[in-house]
């Protein structure tokens, strides 16, 4: 695999009950083309995570996978009010999702948190007003 393997994926803000289905549909893609099912593990928890996120925060976005010979790399894109405070967005616990989403289950305030804990490196660029992209790599 010396090009990468990409997967795109519209994350649909509008439907919570779609939620998650790229993360499932990437957990398919990658056992489909042999990846080790512990990568897979990890990969799927942190897009899930994220996918959560851009539907309860941002309102969707934009999710892409790319698989290298040696990482994976997961690229969450949104245009959402972007995250005031990154720092303590990263502390366990911290939510600013609204009740209705707590009430669901959701806005534990571990969406970030598990992110960088399943991958070897999280970059995260956010713009407040404009959005946030998350780049995360899993290395194998």
């Amino acid at each position: 695999m010396s090009d990468a393997v990409r997967f795109r994926y519209n994350v649909d803000g509008e439907n919570f009950t779609l939620a998650g289905q790229a993360s499932v549909q990437v957990k398919k893609n990658l056992r489909e083309i042999g990846i080790p099912a512990e990568i897979i593990r990890r990969v799927s928890i942190a897009m899930y995570e994220g996918e959560i996120n851009m539907v309860i925060h941002a309102g969707g976005g934009k999710a892409e996978v790319a698989v290298y010979e040696n990482k994976i790399e997961i690229i969450l894109d949104d245009e959402g009010p972007g995250i005031a405070n990154v720092e303590l967005a990263m502390k366990e616990g911290f939510s600013t999702a609204p009740d209705n989403i707590r009430s669901l289950g959701f806005g534990a305030g571990m969406g970030l948190p598990n992110m960088k804990r399943y991958t070897d490196d999280m970059k995260i660029e956010t713009v407040l007003g404009k959005g946030t992209k998350i780049t995360m790599c899993v290395n194998f």
